[in-house]
């Protein structure tokens, strides 16, 4: 080891993933104390911390934020420490990461400490590369090890015991109450099994949906007459979770999901789709990869070896229907790859449809860009939506009028005008209702009308243990729903945006100048970066021909900073 130099200033490394449940501050402590064992009898202090909670240690030291913050703080000469120390190289380095990272504090002069080889690494030292390159490795191969653990036993559970292994219950299920948790630890933490039982409003609509399907009629054509009916889908069925949706009408997809689901068949069914592990960027391989969810082939599946739930239909009618649409996708031809588009649309994403609220879809018509909005073809008929089947507007006929709006508004006399009237927008801003609040009062209201008719079914002479369960479960979805309307009534007013200051508005004013002047010189099919920085939001009115025009820049707009989840709770089960 080459003579260094007296360190006592330490920074210390560490990560924690929660995948495994575990305690991300006792995983900490763990590793602070191997690092302070290490440098304290040597006279180090610890001065800094970096520690990542809940990030995988397959995300390189780039993508993880406090590993990021430390690879960025090794440039500044005004750094607090003089060295870092890693108390675990399994839980901070996986795979090549180690080669990947190092050199950079070689390059630096940051020593890196670990307590596998007693103190620094040695850049010069094979024994300490080779040392670090085992531990990548075996960080990588217990990871992988893990992968194959679950999924094999995930594979036994729902083949050989039919288990239900979470997620939501597809509609026409609710969950049920199945028993204590095999594993005594769980049980002992309250945590119990669920299986899934008939929906007693939803469950006759899928019998419907087959019914119907078998007897040839289309998917569009079973979603109008759902619609038609008054009979709710399956977002508006579950408000709760689906506040995001409009819920207005039926949609083909949703039938089409229906009719392949193979768990109305009774048996449990796993495995239909896996992550894939894809490269971030084929260019910087050191960025590491972007997990996605992607479909398995139906041989792939997992099915239970019999019946775990009461089956919607049976097992000939799901094969049928499942031959049926087989026969569709061949008899409709080649189905043609949809690849990523060389067109340019200035306007993607920002243009909306001012009768169902969609975002507009670019769409090519005689060699010029246009939008369109399709509802009706992908949804049923709805009283509360009357929309044509298309609507079609030319963007060669927005642009010149909002590109002279723009510079009108954002002109150099004009500037401090509208950034002054931006702000006080966004101060004091128009009071407008919330559609998560809306959904939960009408989830309130649904789970009451359902408590009625399940007591009305006891008067029937429905079996009250089972009409108590679906009580319990509407009253479950009640209480929750109610939850959010109090936290919602409760929730402090948001706070006020303090006043730009004088310097703030002079460099507004110089960006926003800067972009007037590049919009009229840009070409169109370059102008969507452009109009984006303007923060554009775009509302087509098919009735007047007319588009109402929006803008926030980015420099004074807001941000949802909540970080929830619109779709709300998809594992309602793992309480």
């Amino acid at each position: 080891m080459p003579p260094t130099t007296r360190v006592t200033r330490f920074a210390f490394a560490g990560r924690c993933s929660t995948e495994d449940l575990q305690d991300p501050e006792t995983s900490r402590n763990w590793q602070l104390t191997r690092a302070r064992a290490l440098i304290e009898p040597k006279g180090g202090e610890l001065v800094a911390e970096y520690f990542d909670s809940g990030h995988s240690r397959a995300l390189p030291w780039k993508r993880r934020p406090r590993a990021a913050a430390l690879l960025q703080d090794l440039r500044d000469p005004e750094r607090p420490f003089d060295a870092v120390v890693i108390g675990e190289p399994q839980r901070t380095f996986y795979g090549n990461q180690f080669g990947n990272t190092f050199p950079l504090f070689v390059h630096f002069g940051i020593p890196l400490w670990v307590p596998e080889v007693g103190g620094p690494i040695d850049p010069e030292n094979e024994a300490h590369d080779l040392v670090m390159s085992v531990f990548g490795g075996m960080s990588k191969g217990e990871r992988n090890r893990i992968k194959v653990r679950v999924h094999t036993a995930m594979t036994a559970q729902a083949q050989i015991e039919g288990r239900y292994l979470g997620g939501r219950p597809p509609y026409g299920y609710l969950l049920a109450d199945a028993g204590p948790h095999p594993n005594p630890a769980k049980a002992a933490d309250g945590k119990r099994l669920h299986k899934l039982d008939p929906d007693p409003v939803a469950a006759p609509v899928v019998r419907r949906i087959f019914r119907e399907y078998l007897r040839g009629n289309g998917m569009y054509a079973i979603a109008e007459s759902l619609t038609r009916d008054g009979i709710l889908c399956p977002s508006a069925h579950d408000r709760a979770r689906n506040p995001h949706r409009d819920g207005h009408a039926w949609s083909k997809g949703a039938v089409r999901t229906i009719l392949m689901n193979p768990r109305y068949t009774g048996h449990q069914v796993w495995n239909k789709q896996h992550k894939k592990e894809v490269l971030l960027d084929i260019d910087d391989v050191t960025l590491g990869h972007r997990t996605q969810l992607t479909w398995n082939p139906c041989d792939k599946w997992i099915w239970s070896a019999e019946q775990v739930h009461e089956p919607l239909v049976p097992m000939a009618d799901f094969q049928t229907a499942q031959a049926r649409q087989e026969r569709r996708r061949n008899t409709a031809g080649v189905e043609r790859k949809v690849g990523p588009t060389k067109r340019s649309y200035a306007l993607r994403g920002l243009l909306r449809c001012g009768l169902c609220d969609r975002k507009m879809q670019g769409n090519y018509n005689r060699g010029l860009p246009h939008y369109r909005c399709r509802y009706p073809a992908e949804y049923a008929h709805s009283a509360s939506v009357p929309h044509p089947l298309a609507v079609y507007v030319r963007e060669g006929a927005l642009l010149p009028s909002l590109d002279a709006w723009l510079a009108r508004v954002f002109a150099p006399g004009r500037l401090r005008q509208t950034l002054e009237a931006l702000h006080q927008a966004q101060t004091v801003p128009t009071p407008a209702p919330d559609p998560a609040l809306e959904a939960a009062r009408r989830t309130v209201a649904e789970c009451e009308r359902r408590i009625d008719r399940y007591r009305t079914a006891i008067d029937a002479g429905t079996d009250p243990a089972t009409v108590m369960e679906w009580i319990n479960q509407a009253a479950a979805d009640r209480d929750a729903a109610q939850r959010q309307i109090t936290a919602a009534q409760t929730a402090p007013a948001p706070k006020t945006a303090r006043p730009l200051t004088e310097q703030q508005i002079a460099q507004i004013i110089k960006d926003l100048g800067d972009l007037t002047d590049r919009l009229q010189q840009t070409a169109p099919e370059h102008k969507a970066p452009l109009y984006a920085a303007f923060g554009l939001t775009l509302i087509y009115d098919h009735s007047k021909r007319a588009v109402t025009v929006e803008s926030r820049p980015a420099c004074v707009r807001t941000r949802r900073a909540d970080g929830a989840c619109p779709r709300g709770d998809s594992n309602p089960h793992a309480r």
